[in-house]
């Protein structure tokens, strides 16, 4: 099985040639040949999200936006229809209040920020797991170890098929050294199977210092290796950041 996390990112109109308008012919061509069973995108705006339920042939997306009316930025979960069955999803808000809609942590940034969570089933082996999409806070520290610590104790307190395999993946905006991601030490059985894998976030090489901020963490698989993608044609990239690819 195959699981990608992908920052798409959402398209500003400040990036020229990687401008999403430009990135979408090798995101397509890249996404179908690679045939991954889940690709957890992060900052999915509604056109980007429109454009990946046309473009990518023989996948479901889903997901909705982190606004009160369900729109601007989604974590979308792309599934692979002949690989997978949906069995339950939900998005819930990183904050004290996870049910209502753009609520957030009073020490966060603007930006509500959300988790998207699927349980599949494998067809072809019948095993449930858990899939958890999330993109922490870009400005409070505080925030994103609140929001860590939140989806953690929510795995903790599952109904729904509690012991099944988890997968959390997605854009964390932190060091794997920061003291937000040392909440992962405190859950020995989840292993960061990106571990070591080096810069995520380039930026397109330009002023920002690249760093690593992008993670699979998975508890009850096999783990076979993980890879970036650092594909580019003529200047143009996938994205400001490498999507990760893992095989269990």
């Amino acid at each position: 099985m195959k699981i990608v996390t992908f920052n798409i990112r959402c398209d500003c109109g400040q990036d020229g040639d990687n401008n999403f308008c430009f990135r979408k012919p090798l995101i397509q061509e890249k996404l179908l040949r690679e045939r991954a069973d889940i690709i957890c995108f992060q900052e999915v705006l509604p056109h980007v999200a429109a454009w990946l339920k046309e473009a990518l042939s023989g996948y479901y997306v889903i997901g909705c936006g982190r606004s009160k009316t369900l729109e601007d930025e989604q974590m979308a979960i792309a599934y692979r229809r002949e690989s997978m069955n949906l069995i339950q999803m939900e998005t819930y808000w990183l904050s004290d209040m996870p049910y209502i809609p753009a609520s957030r942590y009073p020490e966060q940034s603007t930006c509500p920020r959300v988790s998207t969570e699927a349980v599949f089933e494998e067809l072809a082996t019948k095993r449930v797991f858990r899939v958890v999409n999330t993109h922490l806070d870009h400005e409070s520290a505080l925030a994103r170890e609140l929001g860590l610590r939140q989806i953690m104790e929510k795995m903790n307190r599952a109904v729904l098929f509690p012991d099944a395999p988890v997968i959390i993946a997605g854009d964390m905006n932190a060091e794997p050294d920061s003291r937000e991601m040392a909440v992962m030490k405190e859950y020995p059985l989840f292993k960061n199977v990106t571990e070591g894998i080096g810069v995520t976030y380039h930026g397109y090489w330009r002023t920002e210092p690249p760093c690593c901020i992008d993670y699979i963490f998975a508890k009850g698989f096999a783990y076979i290796n993980a890879e970036k993608w650092e594909d580019v044609k003529d200047g143009v990239f996938l994205s400001d950041h490498y999507p990760v690819c893992a095989q269990f």
